[in-house]
Parts: C-alpha cells; sequence; structure tokens
C-alpha cells in the first residue's frame, strides 16, 4: 500500500512537473489552502461555541454562579492531560509559532499543528479562557499550509508563500475579513509584498472567506449601525483615545510578559495549572463579562450599553452609579488583561485578538461615558467603541494597517475610516515609545529569531554558524617550541594556528607575520616558544551567537577571521570573506521572483 501510495505521488509529481508552471500551480494549492482552512475555522469556532453554551447552559439553568470559578481550571486542566499525555508534543501559541517557523525551521511545521490546536482551543476557550481563536485557527491552517507544501515538495520560496497564503486564510475565515487578512499577512507575518506572493495570499483569502460564509453566514461578525458620520470637532477626542489606546497595550504586554516568564519559571505543569486556574476561576467569579472570548460584551459595547459589565456579578444593581461603573468597567479593563496573560501561564492555548477586542471597545466606551457625563462633548459610543477596537489592535500587535482593514471588515464602519487611521496610528506610536516588539515578537526578538521586513536581518536570522565555521585550521600547544611550530606551519595551507591545550581549550592564536621574521633562524628553534608568540587576548565567536552579532564583530573589527569556541573549546575559524559569500549566494536565491 505504501509503494502505490508512494508511486502516486511521483506519478503526480513528474504531471505536475512538466504540465503546470510553478506560479500556476502555488496559485491552485492557494485555493485548496482556502477552502481548508475555511472548514478548520468553522470547526473550531463551533467547536468552542457549543463547548461555551453547554457550559453556560449548565451555570445558568441551575444558578450555578460559583461554577465560574472552577471551570477554567477544568478546561485548562484538560487541555494539560491532551497535550502531555495524549498528543506528547507542545503546542505551539499560534502566530508566534508561524513566526518562528518562517525564520528557523525554513517553514516546516509539525504535522500534529493540524488538529491539535482545534481541540486545545475549544477546551481552553469553551470553558472560560479568557483568550480568542485567531491564534489557533492561524496555527491550524499555517501547519496545513506547511505540510501541504512539504507533501509537493516546494522549495523553501514556495513554502513560504504557502504558509503566508494559509495564515492570510485562517484570519480571512475566523473573522470573515479577506482585506485585513492579506494586510495581515504582509504587516505581521511579513511575507514580501511581490505579485507572486500577494496573489495567492488573495486566493487563499477570498476562498477561506467564502467558505465561512457558506457554513457560517455572510453578515459582519460585530454589525454597527453609522446613522451619522463623525464630525471634524470631534477628532481630538480620537487623538486622545489613540493615546490611551497605546498606554493599555504597554500595561497588557508588560503584564503578558511577567506573567507567562513567571509561570515558565515553575517547570511544573500541575504547579502552573492549580495556581493559574484559581487565579483566573477568581477573577472570572468577580468579573464575569470576562469569560471566553467576550463577543456578546463587545457587541452590547458597540451599542453603547453597559449591562454586560454587570451581568451575573452579585452587584448588578449598582449599575446606575456613574463612579461605580466608571471604576468597575476601568477594573474589567485591567482584569481583563491579567485573565488572559493567567490563561496563557497556565497552559491554555488561544489568541490575543479577541481580548484586544474586547478592551479596544470598553476602553472607547469608558471613554464617553466620562466624556459625556460632564459635558465636555456630546460623543457617539459606537464610533469611538469602534476606535477602539482599532487602537488596541494597532497596538498589541504594532499592526496599524491591519487594524482599520480589520475593524472596517468587521463590523462594516469603512464609513469611519479617518478616526480608525487617527486612533491606530496614534496608539502604535505611542506603544512604540515604550515597547519596541509585539507581544507576538518580543520573545522571538530577544533571541535574535524574528524574521523582519529588513532583507539583511532575514538572511542573517536564517544562516547558521556551522554553515560558515571552517574547521581545516592546524591547532598547535602553547609549549611547542619554535620549531615543532614551522613543522606543523609546513603541513598547513593556513596562515593562522590556533592554540590550545591537552583538552582543546582554546588559549589564542598565532599568525603566519608574527613568525615569518625568524621562522628560519634555526638558533631560536629551541628556546622560543609558542606562548613566547601567540595572541592571547582576541575576540572570539560562541557557538550559540546569532550571525547578525557575529556580522556585527566583523563590522566593528578589522579582523579577517575570529576563532569559534563552544564553552571554551576550540572548533574552528569564521572568515568574513565565507560569511559574506554565504551571505550573497542566500540574498540571491531568496531575491529571484
Amino acid at each position: 500500500m505504501k509503494n502505490k501510495l508512494k508511486n502516486l505521488r511521483r506519478r503526480l509529481y513528474v504531471i505536475r512537473m512538466r504540465h503546470i508552471s510553478p506560479k500556476n500551480f502555488i496559485m491552485i494549492l492557494s485555493a485548496l489552502i482556502g477552502v481548508i482552512v475555511g472548514i478548520a475555522a468553522v470547526i473550531i469556532k463551533n467547536a468552542v461555541h457549543y463547548t461555551q453554551y453547554g457550559v453556560e447552559k449548565i451555570v445558568t439553568t441551575f444558578n450555578l454562579n460559583f461554577l465560574y470559578f472552577l471551570l477554567p481550571i477544568v478546561g485548562l486542566g484538560l487541555t494539560i492531560v491532551f497535550i502531555k499525555y495524549i498528543l506528547k508534543r507542545p503546542v505551539g501559541h499560534g502566530i508566534p509559532s508561524v513566526l518562528y517557523a518562517l525564520s528557523k525551521t525554513n517553514g516546516k511545521i509539525r504535522s500534529n499543528n493540524m488538529f491539535s490546536s482545534v481541540i486545545t482551543s475549544a477546551l481552553t476557550v469553551g470553558f472560560g479562557g479568557s483568550v480568542g481563536l485567531e491564534g489557533p485557527t492561524v496555527a491550524t491552517g499555517a501547519a496545513f499550509g506547511s505540510n501541504i507544501g512539504i507533501a509537493m515538495r516546494l522549495d523553501y520560496k514556495q513554502l513560504i508563500i504557502l504558509l503566508g497564503a494559509a495564515t492570510a486564510a485562517a484570519m480571512a475565515a475566523i473573522f470573515k475579513a479577506p482585506i485585513a487578512a492579506v494586510v495581515f499577512a504582509l504587516e505581521v507575518i511579513m511575507i514580501d509584498l511581490t505579485v507572486a506572493s500577494v496573489v495567492p495570499l488573495l486566493i487563499a483569502s477570498a476562498t477561506a472567506a467564502l467558505t465561512s460564509m457558506f457554513f457560517l453566514g455572510v453578515g459582519t461578525i460585530y454589525p454597527v449601525q453609522i446613522i451619522e458620520t463623525y464630525k471634524m470637532s470631534e477628532l481630538p477626542y480620537y487623538i486622545i483615545l489613540g493615546v490611551l489606546s497605546g498606554l493599555l497595550a504597554v500595561y497588557f504586554t508588560r503584564v503578558y510578559m511577567y506573567i507567562t516568564s513567571t509561570f515558565d519559571a515553575m517547570g511544573n505543569v500541575w504547579k502552573r495549572l492549580f495556581i493559574g486556574g484559581s487565579l483566573l476561576g477568581l477573577i472570572i467569579f468577580f468579573f464575569p463579562s470576562i469569560y471566553g472570548e467576550g463577543f456578546e460584551g463587545i457587541n452590547l459595547a458597540l451599542e453603547g450599553r453597559t449591562e454586560h459589565i454587570f451581568a451575573n456579578t452579585i452587584y448588578n444593581n449598582l449599575d446606575g452609579d456613574f463612579l461605580f461603573t466608571i471604576g468597575f468597567i476601568l477594573l474589567v479593563l485591567l482584569f481583563k488583561v491579567i485573565a488572559t496573560s493567567l490563561t496563557f501561564g497556565a497552559g491554555g492555548v488561544g489568541g490575543i485578538f479577541a481580548p484586544s477586542l474586547f478592551l479596544g471597545s470598553n476602553l472607547g466606551l469608558w471613554f464617553v461615558l466620562i466624556i459625556n457625563h460632564f459635558k465636555i462633548a456630546s460623543l457617539n459610543g459606537s464610533h469611538f467603541a469602534l476606535a477602539g477596537m482599532a487602537g488596541l489592535i494597532a497596538a498589541n500587535l504594532h499592526a496599524p494597517l491591519t487594524a482599520i482593514f480589520l475593524i472596517g471588515d468587521l463590523t462594516g464602519g469603512y464609513q469611519m475610516f479617518i478616526p480608525l487611521m487617527i486612533v491606530s496610528v496614534i496608539a502604535y506610536s505611542t506603544v512604540k515609545i515604550f515597547q519596541p516588539n509585539s507581544v507576538y515578537t518580543i520573545q522571538l526578538a530577544k533571541r535574535g529569531e524574528l524574521r523582519t521586513h529588513n532583507s539583511d536581518t532575514n538572511i542573517l536570522s536564517m544562516m547558521t554558524i556551522n554553515k560558515v565555521i571552517e574547521r581545516d585550521f592546524l591547532t598547535v600547544n602553547k609549549n611547542q617550541t619554535l620549531g615543532q611550530l614551522v613543522t606543523v606551519i609546513a603541513k598547513s595551507q593556513r596562515n593562522i594556528f590556533p592554540v590550545v591545550d591537552m583538552d582543546n581549550n582554546f588559549e589564542g592564536v598565532i599568525a603566519m607575520d608574527n613568525v615569518r621574521e625568524i621562522m628560519f633562524d634555526r638558533e631560536l628553534y629551541d628556546t622560543t616558544l609558542v606562548s613566547d608568540l601567540m595572541y592571547c587576548n582576541i575576540e572570539v565567536i560562541n557557538m550559540d551567537d546569532k550571525m547578525n552579532h557575529i556580522a556585527e564583530k566583523f563590522h566593528k573589527s578589522s579582523n579577517y577571521n575570529i576563532p569559534v569556541v563552544d564553552n571554551g573549546k576550540y572548533v574552528g575559524f569564521v572568515s568574513r570573506a565565507n560569511v559574506f559569500s554565504t551571505y550573497r549566494k542566500m540574498l540571491k536565491y531568496f531575491a529571484e521572483d
């Protein structure tokens, strides 16, 4: 059976190579990816919806509000059991895992990611995890794109395009936002803007959106009625909202990084589950609006209403008090960030789009309530909730274009294009002052694994030190004599000689220029030692150094060769010429369209 499948794949490969051009084949695959990812998005959305519906039905029917405290622990526990004992492999965190695959694994993603995020997100979000579905959908879509590309024997450039197409398809399907999905792939996933890459993105995005609409309907996810457009006199308030959005995003990023790093340091998954799940359950008990994606809360905020903030709380009779309402909404915003971070820290799987939309819509509503109450102006709550959503997406993702088109697609609010632009740009500019990298990219950037729109950085991130190390240098010992050194020189094709001890610990180098004038003076052969001639304090490269750091070392020094060590042990040399030659070859390869 296996031989028959191999023969079939081989025949299909031959037919494809003979009769279908590479560009046309990528377009065909993009359409196929769009359909597959669209169906996957529908499955994820329905799995979460029915899980959450069943759980909430039990809670409301039997008035068991105390279960809100236990449900997140149950969902996160089931997620951990599935990952640890059934899957037995880690599940990547959505978009960061795609960015990592682009920069470090040549676009290859494990096949288990084609289904693992579907199950884990249903358990995490369905039982109240305060995260969204776009991350798991993107991870699922990217895994399909990667594995289909590998099965079809695509080269690196084609595989990356297919990965981008799958990512765009996932965003288009989950949000029914094909325009924003393409912008997202170009802006966040960082697919290069060329015809060869954009057309597959458009095809995959359109087919995925149509597939999603076929099953879920064609309506916008967060419909907003724009009865009256914005007023020019309101523009200063949109600028203020943009600043507030940026500051809230700074808080989001720093809280997220602190909590997730704290939980990562715990090591024991059950300890993380107990602490994180308990704290998450406690927050949801006091602030039920934080439960799950917050879909209903976003829609009510877009209508300028606040009842979702107080629904199922023990103090809903106080919602008429202005100061209490303002203070309580502010607490919900602050604790929503903590709840999202705890969900991830405790082992949950999800995304940050939905939390960002919830935060943005309620921040806009909170801002309008204050301005209108004190009669500073008469602002439209729907407009500012809409703009707040754009501001938080722009600031949290560091993606203002994605924010503008996503909110326009999600709500049908393109009449608000100018305010969306203002808030998005201001929010993005504000957060960049404090956080140069987004939640998605901050860890990758710290490790030098982030793929960016800078081609130099991208090429260097894809180069590995093992590919440029030269190991044909003959070593000498510092206790050897000049005569012994001359014997080594006679056998070598190099003019540099690393000095090592008996355990191969690197101690320095000898250059031919050091010995050229005395190497034929036999009177010195027995009295002059290598230790008298070697350079000791020289710069070295460590095996774990990133290529951009290595390039920087060459840039700052006049050295043509730098020794490489691994925990002090001599490994070889990296030459300036070899680094540059490898860089040029890769640049030429990836620049070809």
